[in-house]
């Protein structure tokens, strides 16, 4: 298995990000993630898959947990720990896709 911090590396650049709100299909708030230490590789990830899928699909969500590499076995084993990770997990449960709004720094 590939470790997480290897597996960022090969992703896209995100620092222009500064947040990432996710919403529900009726719209209601489902998290925000912020660019700031602690969360910014999920933010990496988030973005990754946003860009790739246009929202946090099953699909997605799929190659989230492989992206999470080890923290995705992690969260499963201790709920509450990675809630970035806990979403993921949460939607192959409920296969209900997740709808992105991306801010970026200002230029």
């Amino acid at each position: 298995m590939q470790k997480f911090s290897d597996v960022l590396l090969t992703l896209d650049d995100a620092s222009h990000v500064q947040r990432m709100e996710l919403f529900h299909q009726d719209g209601k708030p489902a998290g925000v993630i912020e660019n700031k230490p602690g969360s910014q590789g999920s933010v990496k990830v988030y973005y990754h898959l946003y860009r790739m899928y246009g929202e946090i699909s099953l699909d997605a969500a799929v190659e989230g947990l492989s992206l999470f590499a080890e923290h995705s076995s992690d969260a499963e084993n201790c709920p509450g720990k990675h809630p970035n990770i806990d979403r993921l997990l949460n939607l192959l449960e409920d296969e209900k896709s997740l709808s992105v709004k991306v801010t970026e720094s200002p230029l």
